[in-house]
């Protein structure tokens, strides 16, 4: 390979390890190219799987900022750069490793940090983001039914204390300041002698 195109396959690994959300290296020998295939067509959207010399791939780790890389490049290599899923994408990697064990995890590299193999497959053990948002969606949804449930209660029960108290003043209008009607006013003997009782419409 001429040194400009080592230069560009350099650029083009380093700029895949530092865009990758998680990059999973793995040692191929042994599997056809049928099984190659069909390990690019299990990753999906999600992750990109190729091969490449291990000295470039060693100088690309390097412009990336990564350490540790250069001792799992030993043999064959191969990358798995993951755009997606992290856990989508390295549970098909281990999958694929237990019905072909020819596929063997080396490590990886998260947050520009590299991982061993048995970290690598605890990222594998971890839930799906398809699976933590439909968690969270359930706790948001069970969340908002309780404030639902909580600010409903008190007009509830509001409403049926306003209904008792509307009975309880149809039968004596006294209980609520300035309802019902006010008693007519009584004539006394004195106003009757004085001459002092007031017309009948100031009366009412």
């Amino acid at each position: 390979m001429a040194r400009p195109e080592k230069a560009a396959k350099v650029a083009e690994l380093s700029e895949a390890f530092t865009n990758s959300a998680a990059v999973v290296l793995t040692e191929y020998r042994g599997l056809t190219v049928k099984d190659l295939q069909e390990l690019r067509r299990s990753l999906g959207e999600d992750a990109t799987y190729a091969v490449a010399k291990n000295t470039l791939a060693a100088l690309a780790a390097k412009e990336a900022g990564i350490e540790g890389v250069e001792e799992t490049l030993v043999g064959p290599t191969a990358f798995t750069f993951i755009s997606g899923d992290i856990a989508k994408a390295t549970k098909g990697l281990r999958d694929f490793a237990k019905a072909h064990p020819f596929l063997v995890i080396k490590g990886g590299v998260l947050e520009g940090k590299f991982l061993d193999a048995k970290a690598v497959l605890k990222l594998a053990d971890l839930e799906s983001r398809e699976v933590l948002l439909s968690k969270m969606a359930g706790a948001m949804k069970g969340s908002l039914a309780k404030a639902a449930g909580t600010l409903a209660a008190p007009l509830s029960q509001g409403a049926r204390l306003f209904g008792a108290l509307q009975s309880k003043a149809a039968e004596d209008p006294s209980i609520i300041g300035g309802a019902g009607s006010a008693p007519a006013a009584e004539t006394t003997n004195e106003d009757a002698a004085t001459g002092d009782v007031p017309p009948a419409d100031e009366a009412n």
